[in-house]
């Protein structure tokens, strides 16, 4: 699992520090607000390989291993940013909502940019994830190209 200090900013994108916006929906002492929210702090989970936090904000029961699955995927990418497109309800008042966004990421010498509208299901007072429709367009990198995930290493050397 990737350990960033608190104080560096949160991987969602929002601009404030870790600890400061998803780090304590992470760590549990504060449950996200809104469907956006919850889908923000998974982002960010998936960047700092928390599949302990994937599988606990699931809707159903996460299968056998499945929490360990989500934080090694989450770790072999090279995450490259998220961009929220819009939200239709998941409100502090709702009871559902569904959150669309493109989360984009380096695996395998490929550039993914993967779309989904997310649907999120309030249970005992607390966001979870439903499911997501998704769509995913990809780019073959070549290997000799350098890494867009900031490491200034070639593809072939990261993550190629």
């Amino acid at each position: 699992m990737e350990v960033l200090d608190r104080s560096s900013n949160c991987p969602c994108g929002s601009g404030l520090e870790l600890g400061g916006c998803c780090g304590p929906r992470h760590d549990g002492t504060r449950p996200a607000e809104t469907a956006e929210a919850l889908m923000r702090s998974r982002y960010s989970a998936f960047v700092l390989g928390r599949g302990d936090y994937l599988a606990r904000t699931l809707a159903r029961a996460a299968r056998a291993g499945e929490a360990d699955e989500l934080g090694r995927w989450g770790r072999s990418v090279g995450w490259l940013g998220l961009e929220v497109r819009g939200a239709e309800a998941g409100g502090p008042s709702d009871s559902t909502g569904t959150v669309r966004f493109a989360a984009s990421f380096v695996e395998q010498g490929r550039w993914v940019t993967l779309e989904e509208a997310s649907e999120f299901v309030r249970v005992e007072g607390e966001w979870r994830y439903v499911e997501g429709r998704a769509e995913a367009r990809e780019r073959r990198l070549e290997r000799n190209e350098r890494c867009p995930c900031g490491s200034g290493k070639k593809v072939k050397a990261c993550h190629g």
